[in-house]
């Protein structure tokens, strides 16, 4: 299922998203703020530095292609595809165009592209061939791009376009088979069949392109190519348009409950339809991990994911199904990894199960295999921004500032307007130099409250208000808080209260104490009240020990920082632990507590996390600790430019 981050996500997503799922899949905690070092500043500004963590906390997630909004344009001149692909001379390799919908009927154009996806999906799980994933494919629709090009900028040797048309129960299918290198066709098919036999031309033309490109299929895969999904063609219609709109709507709740429909329509027709049940089941564990995070919705994607399995044991989409479920529904992890490694034994070449698998390595530590699986995410998914941000997020964990820094370009030249990746481009200069230059800039490429999607634009509020903190524009942070209309974020009770805890810091720099302390109030009774429906939402439970911190309550902070860290301790999750750990330890500091916030650093910079010496040099939040002779001695034992000195 190439689902299109970006969404995907791309981006570390706006405290909506960083908090309401992301702060669901990743969690508070990554300073991304920063100011002069110079001078002793109140410690309210520690207080601006979580809602800045939250950004990227929420980035920092399971990567479902499924944050990253799909890119408008396609720069083959720069793509940086070849970097990581797979040299096309020695691996057959091939990259299926989007087909051309001839039908009268323009709304058939989700049939044409359910064609293309089905032929796709066929040729990926080949082990001996290399498939780029849809999602870098589909920008390529109705551009008149030379084929050359597009074969390089893909790293792919062959290249399989052509058209579909669709009269009533006939369908008509054409394909070349072309060579990426020389432009020459090597071969055409023309399909004239029974819509109820489309699976037939589906699995005659993966065969036929096999044996043209010499890939050995083996006998579990001939099999598998020649399962029919369903005999049912009013299913099939119905389960094309439910994946079409899951794969294009991630982020739009609206598109996402209409694909609900047309997979429960889909399965109503047809009970049997496995791979209907599996996709239905990834759907409601997306809906779950993203926007409605309630019992029935995890049980509905549990109950699925088991019926999705009885009926068809070794189909891989139901083990990956059963892998979200573990993931998203349960935080399983391992679990949720052997069922992944199952689905792509199945999946050869679906981008999707590398970066499941990293995801999940990372939060077991296991940082170098999960590095080496999101590499191959991006050589079979060049053109997509979400594999990219999520290698670079491995990177920038690990402090390799150099790759960091090469694979968000690469990113930025897939979409340079995407205001996330200039979030991340801005947090790599703070951690690895101190440099707010790129602040800057990166406030300058987003547009507030400019997109359609609720989602958006939470995620373009925040990511501009943490922007605003690091550049101290707080008056300007005040205004664009207060003009986020509460109806916008009340169905992200994070989010919600994350707004007020903005109006709060903002208000604190501006020194208006009475107004602070109304707004840090109202961010309490927020939290309060989701932790009575959730009291297993960790970050919920992070941010509230913050803002008590922040109100003067002590006891009841620390007891909610140290309920937060039971919640998701490091020793579970490598990947999001220490974030929280970087919120814990921002509580003590806001106390006063020395001890532990320097001995909560240290642990951090000794191990991969989002924090370096660069960043507390510059840091307000850290401010208190400054005349602390350890605190001194840490950033002296771990500075990044000294360290890189002595290396050369």
């Amino acid at each position: 299922m190439q689902h299109d981050p970006a969404q995907r996500y791309c981006s570390a997503t706006g405290l909506c998203q960083d908090v309401e799922r992301y702060l669901n899949r990743a969690g508070p905690g990554a300073k991304l703020y920063s100011a002069t070092a110079t001078g002793s500043r109140p410690r309210w500004y520690a207080a601006a530095t979580v809602l800045a963590a939250v950004s990227l906390a929420g980035a920092l997630l399971l990567p479902l292609r499924r944050n990253v909004s799909r890119p408008e344009t396609v720069n083959t001149a720069t793509s940086p595809a070849s970097e990581t692909s797979t040299n096309a001379a020695t691996v057959p390799s091939i990259a299926v165009l989007p087909f051309e919908n001839l039908s009268e009927e323009k709304e058939n154009a989700y049939f044409a592209d359910g064609i293309q996806d089905d032929v796709l999906m066929n040729l990926s799980k080949i082990g001996d061939l290399k498939v780029i994933s849809r999602t870098s494919v589909m920008p390529y629709r109705g551009k008149a791009l030379n084929l050359r090009e597009i074969g390089k900028a893909l790293g792919v040797g062959t290249i399989l376009e052509g058209s579909v048309r669709r009269v009533g129960n006939r369908v008509r299918v054409n394909v070349q088979l072309i060579n990426a290198d020389t432009d020459e066709h090597i071969r055409a098919e023309d399909y004239d069949r029974e819509l109820t036999d489309v699976f037939a031309i589906q699995t005659d033309l993966a065969q036929k392109i096999a044996n043209e490109l010499r890939a050995k299929l083996s006998p579990g895969e001939k099999e598998r190519m020649q399962r029919k999904p369903t005999e049912n063609g009013e299913a099939y219609l119905a389960f094309v348009q439910a994946h079409n709109l899951f794969s294009n709507g991630l982020a739009d709740l609206g598109k996402l409950k209409q694909s609900e429909q047309l997979y429960a329509r889909a399965i109503e027709l047809e009970p049997n339809f496995a791979l209907a049940v599996a996709r239905y089941s990834q759907l409601e564990s997306w809906i779950l991990h993203t926007f409605e995070r309630t019992p029935e919705r995890r049980e509905k994607a549990q109950t699925l994911t088991e019926r999705a399995g009885q009926l068809q044991p070794d189909l891989p989409e139901a083990h990956l199904a059963r892998g979200d479920s573990y993931y998203y529904g349960d935080n399983n992890y391992d679990a949720a990894l052997k069922e992944f490694e199952i689905a792509q034994r199945g999946l050869p070449n679906e981008s999707e199960v590398y970066l499941d698998i990293g995801a999940i390595q990372r939060r077991q530590g296991k940082w170098a295999e999960s590095t080496a699986n999101l590499e191959k995410a991006v050589s079979l998914n060049p053109n997509d921004i979400w594999p990219l941000q999520n290698l670079a997020f491995n990177y920038a964990m690990l402090r390799d500032f150099n790759a960091a820094n090469k694979t968000i370009d690469r990113a930025l030249n897939i979409d340079s307007n995407r205001s996330g990746l200039w979030h991340i481009k801005a947090t790599l200069a703070v951690n690895e130099r101190g440099d707010l230059s790129v602040a800057e800039k990166a406030l300058a490429k987003m547009k507030p409250l400019l997109s359609d999607s609720r989602e958006r634009k939470i995620e373009i509020a925040n990511e501009r208000a943490n922007l605003l903190l690091w550049l101290h524009k707080y008056r300007k942070l005040l205004q664009e808080a207060d003009s986020l209309p509460d109806d916008l974020l009340v169905a992200t009770p994070v989010a919600f209260a994350g707004k007020y805890y903005l109006i709060g810091i903002a208000r604190k720099a501006l020194y208006e104490e009475p107004g602070a302390r109304a707004a840090f109030l109202k961010a309490k009774e927020i939290t309060e009240t989701q932790l009575k429906q959730s009291p297993d939402d960790v970050d919920a439970r992070v941010l509230l020990a913050v803002v008590l911190a922040w109100l003067g309550e002590r006891d009841t902070a620390l007891a909610e920082a140290q309920q937060g860290r039971n919640l998701l301790p490091e020793s579970k999750d490598a990947f999001k632990g220490p974030l929280i750990t970087q919120w814990v330890a921002d509580v003590y500091a806001t106390l006063g507590d020395n001890d532990r916030a320097i001995e909560m650093l240290e642990g951090l910079l000794s191990r991969p996390s989002w924090i370096t010496a660069q960043r507390l040099k510059i840091d307000p939040a850290w401010d208190g600790l400054r005349n602390d002779w350890r605190f001194q001695a840490l950033l002296n034992k771990y500075d990044l430019a000294a360290l890189n000195r002595l290396k050369h």
